[in-house]
């Protein structure tokens, strides 16, 4: 088993609204505005209504769930669902406080994205599993690197 890079995913954020503490931690959602995915096999932007309903636990780490659509640049639609997890650091809490970025080694910051599509052109994405590491961005943002497990 190997990983291969497939693609960068990157999304600006707006601020985000707290719903406060819940049965498994403070709920936060992120809406994700704007983005672009870029890779060798896909190229394409996210569309308006995605975002990450992310769970912070009192640990100190964030369970991630993330939800985007991706309109490619040649038309198709990509629907994405990506879980994961987030150690929620003083690197990572600076960040968004300052509106600073992170490295990927800043903190541990890991998607499992799985992806569905109707369009022939892409059905690959259908039958692959990925997996992504995040960092900060400067701004209000987040990027990945997706890698496809081989």
């Amino acid at each position: 088993m190997e990983l291969k890079h497939e693609f960068m995913l990157s999304a600006r954020l707006e601020p985000p609204l707290a719903f406060g503490a819940g049965l498994r931690g403070d709920r936060i959602f992120f809406h994700a505005f704007d983005g672009r995915v870029e890779g060798e096999r896909l190229h394409g932007t996210l569309l308006p209504g995605g975002g990450d309903w992310l769970i912070a636990h009192p640990s100190g780490w964030g369970i991630l769930d993330v939800r985007t659509q991706i309109r490619t640049d040649d038309g198709a639609l990509i629907y994405a669902h990506y879980p994961g997890l987030i150690e929620m650091d003083t690197a990572f809490a600076a960040a968004f406080a300052n509106g600073t970025a992170t490295r990927f080694e800043d903190q541990y910051f890991r998607t499992t994205p799985r992806m569905e599509t109707g369009d022939p052109r892409y059905a690959w994405v259908n039958h692959s599993l990925f997996v992504g590491e995040g960092r900060v961005i400067e701004g209000l943002g987040v990027e990945y690197h997706v890698s496809r497990v081989t």
